[in-house]
């Protein structure tokens, strides 16, 4: 971001660029793991439990 505000002559705040500190930034990247996995669980589990050929077919 300094990078492309510097090309183009102004200058940005470092207000504006850290907005997230480590513990939050922490807390967002365990509740998105924690989100994929939960919208992977299903469908995997219902893939695991079905035949070869039910599973393919409906991709």
């Amino acid at each position: 971001m300094p990078l492309m505000g510097n090309a183009v002559g102004t200058g940005i705040p470092s207000v504006d660029i850290a907005v997230y500190h480590l513990p939050e930034l922490v807390a967002l990247a365990l509740g998105g793991l924690a989100i994929a996995l939960a919208g992977a669980a299903f469908p995997a589990g219902w893939a695991a439990g079905t035949r070869t050929q039910s599973a393919l077919r409906t991709e």
